[in-house]
């Protein structure tokens, strides 16, 4: 059974991760606090996300797929690290996190001075052309969709929600007009692994080396419902690393923790960093 957040939860939490080497892999649920709804958490609404095959497969889903994305991003782009992910940072500069794993796209991390951290499906920050692999800034991107489409993005932006990979909820998007690539001309899509994609093998390679460069594995707010985060967790459990999962919702990695921990991550992970640290919360 998942135990609750308590003070004695804190503890045993302690008792697995003091002194050691920490890796840690983080899911939506850690983005929570910032903002950004995650995809299976015990309040998300059904989510069906774009996969690879009907982003290059069908240009109305890619219309339709920039359309909200031209909105969703902004709101991403203006998201701030919450105590979660300041804990984690923390935690870091402190020498008990080795290296972050995050299956999040929102750069969190990053913009909470975390150091050694794994974009493992990439970043909402960049755009990829699938035809000369040639990458700009998303920035870069939305001027030349604005200019193609002026006023779009206000037009729709007051109560708009955006899911964790950027895409916002917008109904009419039709007349959306789409850009390609300066280059070559070729098809550009968000250099995000979508469903459907593979993760680059050297990025997947990484952060094996991370699990095992650390004595442990934390997982924070990850249902591990896709593999892409699930075999890092079997990788540590396999070669006898303790895995603290900490998770809203029961997740598909239960059965292989040594601890979980039904609680919210910024909590438990602020908790953790006050213990570990010398350096109080800001």
């Amino acid at each position: 059974m998942p135990e609750l957040l308590t003070v004695s939860a804190v503890d045993r939490v302690l008792d697995i991760v003091a002194g050691r080497r920490v890796a840690v892999l983080t899911g939506a649920g850690l983005s929570t606090d910032s903002g950004i709804p995650d995809y299976r958490g015990p309040s998300s609404p059904p989510r069906n996300p774009m996969t690879y095959q009907q982003f290059v497969g069908d240009p109305v889903f890619r219309q339709r797929y920039w359309a909200r994305n031209h909105v969703g991003w902004r709101q991403m782009d203006a998201a701030r690290p919450n105590p979660g992910h300041r804990a984690l940072a923390r935690l870091e500069r402190a020498g008990v996190v080795s290296g972050l794993i995050t299956q999040n796209v929102d750069l969190l991390h990053t913009k909470a001075g975390s150091r050694r951290v794994i974009d493992l499906h990439g970043t909402y920050a960049r755009v990829r052309c699938l035809s000369c692999s040639a990458l700009i800034s998303r920035m870069r991107l939305a001027d030349r969709l604005e200019d193609a489409n002026p006023g779009f993005a206000e037009s729709v932006t007051d109560g708009i929600e955006v899911a964790p990979d950027a895409d916002a909820v917008v109904t009419d998007t039709a007349n959306f007009r789409m850009v390609d690539c300066e280059h070559c001309g070729g098809m550009l899509k968000p250099d995000i692994v979508y469903f459907g994609e593979n993760v680059p093998k050297d990025r997947v390679a990484e952060a094996y080396d991370l699990v095992e460069d650390a004595d442990v594995l934390l997982t924070a707010g990850s249902s591990l419902t896709v593999m892409s985060g699930l075999r890092f967790v079997r990788h540590a459990a396999k070669t006898s690393r303790p895995v603290v999962i900490v998770n809203r919702g029961v997740t598909r990695g239960d059965p292989l923790a040594a601890l979980t921990v039904a609680a919210g991550c910024s909590e438990l992970l602020t908790a953790l960093a006050d213990q570990l640290t010398t350096t109080p919360a800001r």
